[in-house]
């Protein structure tokens, strides 16, 4: 089935937030912040502003009815600031006028007097402060401490991996307005309908039955939406509450990249052993993560760093030690892959580090010690339907690895100011929310009196076609046109209770509770039809909108029987809900099953170098990925190759900078640079792993959203190698991104002949 979409799409005409028509009356906000990363405000002057044309109303943290407080998982982060600023873009003041270029300029008008303080912008240095957002967390097994005498070889390094921008098309925004009886509707950009919900009766002090959240789609959401959403729906629906007319607040690009949090920036230290015969005995890390001024969803990610560590091998002497850091930038939020990239990248550097003085390729280290069926990983969990060898065969043997090898080292020994390198990147990736109660969905299910089927889940479409794989289960289940399926948007007050559509969990969740609501009625729909022919229900089935009994067509079809369930007064609408089973995990042990299945995948990535000016570019991606029983072919190919080239963006080019104030130096799209047509590989070639999938994942067809933004982090180290070649005394860290300054200053340090 295609993207149900990608006509609307490329015509213009499907619906994003700003192409909702506003109401007589609607009325624009813009947001007053924090020019300074830390400090305290003495005293705030809001009449020049007042006086400007067009203003109605500016609010502050004293218009608030109920709580100031937006914070998620810990409630240490105010909605609008009282008295202490802790980054710059921190939400002051929200100004409402006539008109959006009204509130922009008369929020220039506002007189701010405050103390400024010395910042924190270092998440090692806010360690050492004990500036911390919670406790460490550390992950063993094994005994480490004294696994290391029986190593042969042992080596201790740093890994540094910086954050990421969103950079969704559509930035942040919502659109409220009042209904009757003192409710209120807000339209977000949002992957956290609920959360949008729950926090704005907080704020507004009243019950959540009295908002109701509704989202079309996104333009995009990475992450950046499943969080930090949430306080600009709440500002527009304060702004209702205290004017009761509809407001409308959107991001400009500016602000948003100002204001908003990014993949969190790591800092590691490791220590890695191994035997004679490149077996890895021990490791042992500590992970400095840069969470920003406020929790925001930090801990969790830290706990997904956490469990992905020891990435696709099995390491029986681990302690991976974690620490979340509170610095004063914006608080950072989760991001494709929501930690899980973070852990990767230190046990990828310390395998290239041992490799390199070791004077090997990489790849001789990660195939002896890949998982396979039974390994049992640092959490306690044990790998199920491990076929990483098979992967790693495939690949090896389908592209003829040794081949690739030799015809790379004789361009290198050819080419002086060219070189080439490679590298392999296996990817282990656990599928679940991390958090437990959060891995449930419901679905609600219409089938209409004329035969067609309306479908409400808690599931977000924001470009990974999640409502297509949606369509395709009942499309299935039922047996009927898909033209005849419609996608409800998703609604707090038809789908209550939801999970964020993220952790790549969207269509795993919301599809298996659709899967049963369908099942549900397809039981009642066979019953009626076997009343009529006088034959068990068991006999009935349905192909193709037509009715059939015992294997044979009958003369009833689809719309016939619906008429007549329906005369038979037969309950036509089903809510289903669904619980992962078997998963569960103890933090006070740090042991459980946290993951309802793991996704396998493995990278082959081509670069040459060109060592006079530093540039590179990707020769190719190969790939061979597990996606179980894919359903939908076409949507989980693009989603391996946009999560590929996101991830090559993070690795290579894509830097945030933020200076000792705390200010950002990245925050337009001059100073910060995503892969564009002539940055992305010129080749990419995706093989399906030979895989059997899991009950867990809908229909079998695994999980694909984060997993292949794994397979970037190979570009770095193959980019690392083609350096290593021309100047193989260059002193390489382990520093992401690998952008053209540092591979220039890579290539030609100061012991290097042509410097």
């Amino acid at each position: 089935m295609k993207n149900i979409d990608s006509k609307s799409h490329v015509t213009g005409k499907s619906i994003y937030l700003d192409d909702i028509p506003t109401r007589q009356g609607t009325l624009y906000a813009a947001v007053f912040s924090s020019p300074i990363a830390h400090g305290w405000i003495e005293s705030i002057d809001f009449a020049q502003a007042f006086a400007m044309p067009g203003v109605v109303q500016i609010i502050s943290h004293k218009d608030i009815p109920g709580e100031n407080q937006i914070g998620g998982i810990f409630p240490d982060e105010e909605l609008l600031a009282k008295k202490e600023l802790h980054f710059q873009g921190q939400p002051i003041a929200v100004v409402i006028a006539d008109t959006e270029q009204q509130a922009f300029d008369a929020r220039k008008k506002i007189i701010l007097k405050f103390t400024e303080r010395k910042a924190i912008v270092d998440a090692r240095e806010a360690q050492a402060q004990n500036s911390l957002i919670m406790p460490p967390r550390t992950f063993r097994k094994g005994d480490t401490k004294n696994a290391w005498k029986d190593c042969t070889y042992i080596f201790e390094g740093r890994a540094k991996s910086n954050g990421q921008e969103h950079l969704y098309l559509e930035t942040q925004g919502a659109y409220a307005y009042p209904l009757e009886n003192g409710n209120i509707k807000i339209h977000s950009s949002t992957q956290s309908p609920t959360a949008v919900q729950r926090t704005t009766a907080q704020v507004l002090n009243i019950g959540m039955h009295h908002i109701e959240v509704d989202v079309q789609r996104l333009g995009g959401g990475f992450g950046g939406k499943e969080d930090q959403a949430t306080p600009w729906a709440v500002m527009a629906a304060l702004g209702v509450q205290v004017l009761n007319k509809p407001v409308k607040l959107v991001l400009n690009r500016i602000d948003d990249m100002r204001m908003t949090g990014k993949r969190h920036p790591y800092d590691s230290d490791y220590k890695i052993g191994l035997s004679k015969d490149l077996k890895i005995l021990a490791f042992e890390a500590t992970m400095y993560q840069n969470a920003g001024a406020a929790a925001d969803l930090s801990p969790a990610i830290l706990g997904r760093s956490l469990f992905h560590s020891t990435n696709s091998y099995f390491i029986p002497n681990t302690k991976v030690t974690a620490y979340s850091c509170k610095t004063n930038l914006p608080p950072n939020t989760a991001f494709r892959g929501f930690g899980g990239p973070q852990g990767m990248f230190v046990i990828e550097s310390a395998l290239a580090h041992a490799a390199r003085e070791l004077k090997i390729p990489t790849y001789k280290i990660q195939h002896k010690n890949l998982l396979k069926t039974g390994d049992e990983l640092p959490y306690g969990q044990k790998i199920e339907g491990g076929i990483l060898l098979q992967i790693w065969k495939n690949l090896v043997q389908k592209f003829d690895l040794q081949s690739i090898e030799n015809q790379i080292d004789t361009f290198n020994k050819s080419n002086t100011h060219f070189k080439k390198g490679f590298s392999l990147m296996p990817v282990t990736f656990g599928i679940s929310f991390t958090k437990t109660p959060m891995n449930q969905a419901r679905a609600l299910v219409h089938i209409y009196s004329d035969g067609s089927i309306g479908i409400s889940t808690g599931a977000i479409e924001m470009g990974q076609g999640v409502n297509t794989k949606l369509l395709q289960v009942a499309a299935q289940v039922f047996s009927v046109s898909a033209n005849k399926i419609k996608l409800e948007s998703t609604n707090t007050t038809r789908v209550a209770n939801t999970s964020p559509t993220a952790a790549s969990t969207g269509a795993d969740l919301n599809g298996k509770a659709l899967e049963m609501a369908c099942n549900a009625l397809l039981a009642r729909l066979k019953t009626s039809a076997g009343k009529s022919f006088g034959v068990s229900p068991d006999d009935i089935s349905i192909q193709d909108e037509i009715i059939y009994q015992n294997g044979i067509a009958t003369s009833m079809n689809w719309t016939q029987l619906i008429d007549q369930a329906f005369l038979e007064r037969v309950n036509l609408t089903e809510n289903a809900h669904y619980a992962t089973p078997v998963i569960h995990y103890d933090m006070s042990i740090e042991k459980g099953i946290p993951f309802a299945y793991h996704v396998y995948g493995l990278a082959l990535t081509e670069v040459t170098v060109d060592c006079l000016r530093g540039t590179y570019e990707i020769d190719t991606v190969k790939i061979v990925h597990d996606f179980g029983k894919s359903m939908n072919p076409t949507i989980d190919f693009g989603q391996v190759e946009g999560a590929l080239v996101q991830g090559i963006g993070w690795m290579t080019m894509e830097e945030i900078r933020y200076n000792d104030q705390g200010r950002l130096l990245s925050g337009t799209l001059s100073t910060y640079k995503i892969p564009d047509i002539y940055s992305v590989p010129k080749e990419i070639i995706i093989n399906a792993a030979q895989s059997e999938g899991t009950d867990f994942a809908i229909l079998k067809s695994k999980a694909v959203g984060e997993p292949p933004l794994m397979y970037g982090i190979g570009t770095y180290f193959a980019i690392n190698q083609a350096v290593m070649a021309f100047n193989p005394k260059a002193k390489l860290s382990a520093d992401a991104p690998f952008t053209v300054e540092k591979v220039l200053m890579g290539l030609y340090a100061a012991d290097h002949p042509d410097r």
